[in-house]
């Protein structure tokens, strides 16, 4: 078997750059993005205002595009402005005239992003923009352009020189084109009264979701599947229904599954301690009265604070009239990527 050939380079690497001159322009970098986020901070776009007050009276969805390099930040702004409480989507212009025009419909506000303000495959669309009668905003370097010229409203963000040492590929236009689709998005956000629990709800999935918007009543132990024993059940009945369910405890209840107390690893252990007849002993005499209990409502967050606080790894589910009706652990939490 013939190896395959190797590859030619139309521009081999240069020998190896010192630790020190790589540093030096990394920091370079950094610093001209910087320097532009400083300049479009001192001096933000005169539009942006009224670039918002268009967004928030907009019943439709917020429609982003861009081609190129822009087209990646136009799809990480309608990402961020979904998840911040205002409907948005990307569509990709170059695809756009090839049937994605349709996902446009009356009612919509169009954000496009074009450095330049040339862009053609975002030219094109304007004639379907127009017909619609969407409110059209650009982000762009280019006040004079024909993109900027033709939109309703700019978001001017001119950038002296880009990062790139050649001063030709999109860094530092890029950077502040993303900054100012943040910086409206979260306005956007402020201005809607959107909370925490709201960026739970659309992250269900991550960490924060989970934390902001998982119940007790979601990841709870219910019915059969609750350790549960009366208060003259014995002491070896009760580590027979703690071993079968696992959950290191078993609560202790009377008429009408009221919670009387509750019988833990740990109650087994001061129990030996004090030479307890383990034949005779019955759960009223070794269980612990008025166990730390929390509402099945309750979010998981708060159960697992509750543990915390008072160091055991479970805790049993009553409801308003102190009737058992659940138990959650700390490794349910673990499961739940609540901790």
């Amino acid at each position: 078997m013939l190896n395959p050939p190797t590859p030619v380079l139309a521009n081999p690497p240069r020998p190896a750059d010192s630790d020190e001159t790589l540093l030096a322009s990394g920091r370079r970098v950094l610093g001209i993005e910087a320097q532009a986020l400083a300049e479009v901070t001192k001096n933000p776009p005169t539009g942006f205002a009224q670039a918002c007050r268009l967004c928030l009276a907009c019943r439709g969805r917020i429609i982003v595009t861009g081609m190129g390099k822009s087209g990646h930040i136009a799809r990480k702004i309608a990402s961020t402005l979904s998840s911040t409480g205002t409907p948005s989507f990307f569509v990709h212009p170059g695809e756009a005239s090839h049937g994605d025009l349709g996902m446009l419909v009356a009612g919509d506000l169009v954000l496009a992003i074009s450095h330049s303000g040339e862009t053609e495959e975002i030219l094109a669309l304007l004639p379907r923009i127009r017909r619609l009668a969407l409110p059209l905003i650009t982000i762009t370097g280019n006040p004079k352009s024909r993109l900027a010229q033709l939109s309703d409203l700019i978001l001017e963000s001119p950038v002296t020189q880009e990062a790139c040492s050649l001063n030709l590929a999109p860094t530092a236009s890029t950077t502040v084109a993303l900054a100012l689709g943040d910086a409206l998005a979260v306005t956007l956000l402020e201005a809607r009264g959107f909370t925490r629990e709201d960026f739970a709800y659309a992250h269900p999935a991550g960490r924060l979701g989970r934390r902001l918007w998982m119940r007790v009543a979601d990841l709870m132990h219910q019915g059969a599947a609750i350790p549960e024993v009366g208060p003259e059940t014995g002491l070896g009945q009760a580590l027979v229904e703690m071993t079968g369910k696992g959950l290191g405890m078993t609560a202790v209840t009377g008429p009408d599954r009221a919670l009387l107390g509750v019988f833990t690893d740990g109650d087994l252990r001061r129990a030996l301690d004090r030479r307890i007849d383990l034949h005779d002993c019955r759960m009223a005499s070794v269980m612990t009265r008025e166990p730390k209990t929390i509402a099945p409502d309750a979010l998981a967050v708060k159960a697992l604070e509750l543990m915390e606080e008072h160091r055991i790894g479970a805790v049993l589910v009553t409801d308003a009239k102190g009737r058992l009706v659940g138990a959650l652990s700390m490794h349910d939490l673990l499961r739940a990527g609540v901790v």
